[in-house]
């Protein structure tokens, strides 16, 4: 399944409660008119998933995804969401191994590739974070980190499957410092990333968007997208305030 570029996805983190979320989606919608150019998706917190699905029932051009599921399809774990119930509440992407999964959480790197695995089970499509942290780049080892994640994270995929992901990198130490790494910055990763996936997938691997998250902001982002081998970004922070998140998704 090929996506259409640039993918704009705003990922809330533990942000906008179902009540909060209505005067966002007012401002949001009336600055954003739906265009057919571009893939746009959302990744509220799962107990505003609903409000924010019914309140999309109109825009069908702005897509929905879930920040995390549990590696099981379902059992006695607490607390955690499954990719069969993410499915089932309307979620279409699950955002895999994201830093703070990995650094805050302690998610390795097969469980990153379980849950790949899952996400597509279901028919969701996963978008795989990568990244390194600034010990890592320091020490000159951001390609062989990122690599290692990319393809394990991958691994319980066959090609068919891999050619339908979406794969953000995300630089530890560019995410909510206010660091950004610069536009050539991310191509340089991308290109490795681009060419680990061809060496995986061949040809098909030209249509897999990678995007780049970390510190994205409305003023930064038109020089990101224009970055060579960045097909979009992963925006935090200012995905939260509805007038910048409105600028990114025209950009």
């Amino acid at each position: 399944m090929a996506h259409l570029k640039p993918v704009l996805a705003g990922n809330w983190k533990m942000n906008q409660g179902p009540t909060a979320v209505n005067a966002y989606l007012d401002a949001f919608l009336a600055a954003h008119a739906a265009r057919t150019d571009r893939t746009v998706i959302m990744f509220p917190p799962a107990l505003t998933l609903a409000t924010v699905r019914s309140r999309l029932k109109e825009r069908p051009d702005i897509r929905v995804g879930v920040q995390n599921v549990h590696t099981e399809e379902k059992g006695a774990f607490t607390g955690e969401n499954s990719a069969l119930i993410a499915a089932d509440a309307g979620a279409h992407f699950v955002l895999v191994g994201h830093s703070e999964r990995r650094h805050v959480f302690g998610e390795t790197d097969v469980e990153s590739a379980k849950k790949c695995a899952k996400v597509v089970e279901h028919g969701m499509v996963p978008v795989l974070c990568v990244g390194e942290t600034i010990e890592q780049r320091e020490h000159g080892d951001t390609e062989q980190v990122v690599l290692h994640q990319l393809r394990t994270g991958l691994s319980m995929l066959d090609h068919e499957a891999v050619r339908g992901v979406i794969v953000a990198y995300e630089p530890v130490w560019a995410i909510g410092t206010g660091r950004t790494a610069t536009p050539d910055d991310a191509s340089t990763v991308h290109r490795v990333i681009r060419a680990a996936l061809v060496e995986l997938v061949g040809d098909g691997a030209r249509d897999i968007p990678i995007l780049y998250g970390g510190s994205v902001t409305a003023t930064n982002v038109k020089a990101l997208l224009a970055a060579d081998e960045v097909d979009g970004v992963l925006v935090g922070g200012a995905c939260l305030d509805p007038a910048s998140w409105a600028t990114i998704c025209g950009a």
